[in-house]
């Protein structure tokens, strides 16, 4: 069964960070970014967000992600911890939903299983894999865009036609965003009557198809 990612469609990510450094002698240079809300350069690309560690911690998985290749690699395992801006998780507690200017990053982690003490279960290791941003704004089209992240330098966003689009659109519980995976906040938007119509019906089917078994 085809799994969904937190947050991105990683392939996408990894094929446009890829293509990033391909680019890097002619990005534009930018002071790091320490603001809360996305920062861009003249020409549209996305500057690093240095501080979003210390942003709100929503949830981590464990090698989620809806494309079947990805999920069937042998021996790889990989984290997902997701951030938000604060100001954007403020108002998601008071609505139920995103406002204007929410940034929500993605950070894929290598898993590992012997180190140390450690004699079961998985532990996050210091290589970072990936790292991508969802943003909620009105100068994208559909009001909301991915991009790949690079601390050395600003990135293009990823192309409208990748599949992180069109999943989040039709499968994410709350304005695009897969706050199904996220548990401190899933409780807020079914309080809030924010959860999208599709999340609803395939919750209801699953249900259904559970009952059946």
């Amino acid at each position: 069964m085809i799994r969904y990612s937190a947050l991105l469609c990683l392939s996408a990510v990894l094929l446009a960070q890829s293509s990033a450094k391909d680019e890097a002698k002619d990005a534009p240079k930018a002071a790091p970014n320490n603001s809360t809300p996305p920062v861009y350069t003249a020409d549209g690309r996305l500057v690093f967000p240095a501080n979003y560690r210390e942003w709100i911690y929503l949830t981590t998985g464990l090698d989620m992600d809806y494309n079947p290749d990805l999920a069937a690699m042998p021996g790889h395992s990989m984290f997902d911890n997701v951030f938000v801006n604060p100001e954007a998780y403020k108002v998601f507690v008071a609505t139920g939903t995103w406002p204007e200017k929410t940034m929500i990053v993605l950070e894929g982690r290598m898993a590992a299983n012997k180190g140390s003490i450690n004699k079961a279960g998985h532990f996050q290791t210091t290589d970072v894999m990936t790292r991508s941003a969802h943003i909620k704004d009105t100068r994208f089209p559909g009001g909301w865009a991915f991009f790949p992240l690079d601390e050395a330098k600003p990135t293009k966003q990823i192309p409208k036609e990748a599949v992180c689009y069109s999943c989040h659109e039709q499968h994410g519980a709350v304005d695009t965003t897969f706050v199904q995976f996220y548990p401190t906040l899933l409780g807020i938007a079914k309080k809030k009557g924010t959860l999208a119509p599709g999340y609803l019906k395939e919750e209801a089917a699953a249900a259904e198809s559970s009952g059946k078994n």
